[in-house]
Formats: C-alpha cells, sequence, structure tokens
C-alpha cells in the first residue's frame, strides 16, 4: 500500500512546536534530541506508531512503515560540508528537501536565504515531532539570550517560547507521503508551484525498490535548470542500493546526466552526486 501524501499546516501558535522539546546542536544548528522523544511521543503524538516500532525492532528502517527519518544519517553532513566548500548559493532559490527527516539540509538553505524550502518525509509523525520544531527551533527562534550566547556551549534546551519573527516559515511548506504522492499533491494542487532549483536528498537510494519513484518524482519537480545534489553511501549493505546502482539506473532512463563531485573515504565509502536535465 502506498503512503498517501499530507501537507501539514504550520499551528497558528509556534510555542506549541517546541513545547517538551530537548534541543540538542550539532554544526551550529539545534535538532530535536531523538532519545527523549522516544519516551515522550506515545498515543496520540505517533499516530503512525513509528518511534514505539521503531524502538522495539531496534530498526532504523521498516520498509513501508518507518524510512529512517528519526535518525540524522551521516551524509547529511557531508552534504552540509560540500555547500561550504563549494559555495553553493541559495540566495532566492526554490528548494526542495527531499526525504528531510530532521530537515538540516533544508535549514542550511533557509538561512542561505533561499526564497522558498519545502521538506518531504515519508512519515508524518517525523514532520510533526521532527522537521518543523527544528525549523521553527533554527529560523525563527534566534532568541537565545545573550548570556547564553557567550558561552561556548549553547544550551542543551531550547527556550519554551519562539520569540523572533515567524515569517521565515511563510517560505516553508512541509509534506508526508510517498514520493509518487507528495509528486501528484504538489502539481495538482490549487496552491501556485513553481519547479525547484534545487532538490536535496540524503541516503535516500539504499533500496533499489525505491529508485522509479525517486527517479519520476526528481524528473517532475526538478527546473528544467535545476540541479540535484544527493548524497549517499556507496553501497548499502542488507538493503542492496547504493550510488552506482542508482547512477546505472538513471543512465538506462536517460534523463539526467549525473557527476560525482565528491568522493568521502572515511568509514565506509560515500559519495556527493549532481543531477541535471541532459537538455538543460
Amino acid at each position: 500500500c502506498v503512503k498517501a501524501a499530507k501537507e501539514h499546516i504550520i499551528p497558528g501558535d509556534l510555542n506549541k512546536i517546541l513545547e517538551n522539546k530537548v534541543m540538542e546542536t550539532v554544526l551550529d544548528l539545534y535538532h530535536v534530541k531523538v532519545s527523549v522523544l522516544e519516551m515522550t511521543c506515545s498515543g496520540d503524538a505517533d499516530s503512525e506508531g513509528i518511534v514505539s516500532k521503531s524502538v522495539s525492532s531496534h530498526s532504523d528502517l521498516i520498509p513501508g512503515v518507518y524510512e529512517g527519518g528519526l535518525k540524522i544519517w551521516e551524509c547529511t553532513f557531508d552534504l552540509m560540508d560540500y555547500f561550504s566548500e563549494a559555495e553553493i548559493q541559495f540566495t532566492n532559490k526554490t528548494v526542495l528537501d527531499l526525504g528531510c527527516g530532521a530537515g538540516l539540509l533544508g535549514i542550511v538553505a533557509l538561512k542561505g536565504k533561499a526564497e522558498r524550502v519545502h521538506f518531504q518525509d515519508y512519515n508524518s509523525t517525523v514532520i510533526e515531532e521532527i522537521t518543523l520544531p527544528n525549523v521553527v527551533a533554527n529560523c525563527v527562534n534566534e532568541g537565545i539570550s545573550g548570556k547564553d550566547r557567550k558561552t561556548s556551549k549553547p544550551p542543551a534546551k531550547r527556550p519554551k517560547k519562539a520569540e523572533g519573527s515567524p515569517d521565515v516559515l511563510t517560505k516553508c511548506r512541509f509534506f508526508s507521503g510517498e514520493w509518487s504522492e507528495v509528486t501528484q499533491l504538489l502539481l495538482s494542487s490549487n496552491k501556485p508551484f513553481s519547479k525547484y532549483d534545487i532538490i536535496l536528498t540524503s541516503e535516500t537510494i539504499y533500496n533499489p525498490d525505491y529508485y522509479s519513484a525517486l527517479h519520476d518524482a526528481l524528473a517532475q519537480l526538478l527546473d528544467k535548470n535545476g540541479h540535484v545534489y544527493l548524497a549517499s553511501k556507496v553501497h548499502y549493505f542488507g538493503v542492496g542500493g547504493g550510488i552506482y546502482l542508482f547512477q546505472k539506473f538513471i543512465e538506462e532512463r536517460n534523463v539526467f546526466r549525473t557527476s560525482i563531485i565528491k568522493t568521502i573515504d572515511q568509514g565506509l565509502q560515500r559519495c556527493i552526486m549532481e543531477m541535471a536535465f541532459k537538455d538543460s
């Protein structure tokens, strides 16, 4: 069964989004502390039941049920490093963070003055309990008091109140559901929709069964002169996907050209791939 797409409405009271959330930091960005979420997120807060299923099965992946969005995967950091090394410009761009999880890639684009940033994850719980709070904590809630700022370590817990301007949220939309369903929702919506200049995606090609849906989403949602930045491990043991397998799949479809723009050799070998339309 295919997970239906849903757009998540941003609550009027932003303080509600940060309620009971404990934050930690990585690379100067705030993100929800998942170990606390696992203890507090039960019942209505997680209508999909993915938190308890992930905890009880000790699994970061339950195909078709939970697709890994509670965890920040290492290729996300590779892509963030690459943005600063290559000086990727987000100013005035429309950006999609596809398979966003914590949403850190989209948050970097927002902080880089992107015109619009949309976030998509397979699981609605991930969007509501992690992505949206992270966007609010990093982009709306710049209200850390001066005394906290001076200490070298940011506070572990975010202020309870969302201070600062919520204007940045007018640039954002949040979606959950399977890629083909989200694509259909965007393209058939009454809301004005223009295709994305940049699509960012990290660790989304672990399962070859999803390649067709991912390829079609990229082909339908990317602007004709747009670019995809995709970060991945060279091979995913156990599920069988990987960068070269996906690259071969793309070549056979003959829609995109691809280039491996960075290889990271520490630990499991990882790559960053850039994609653009062949006729662009």
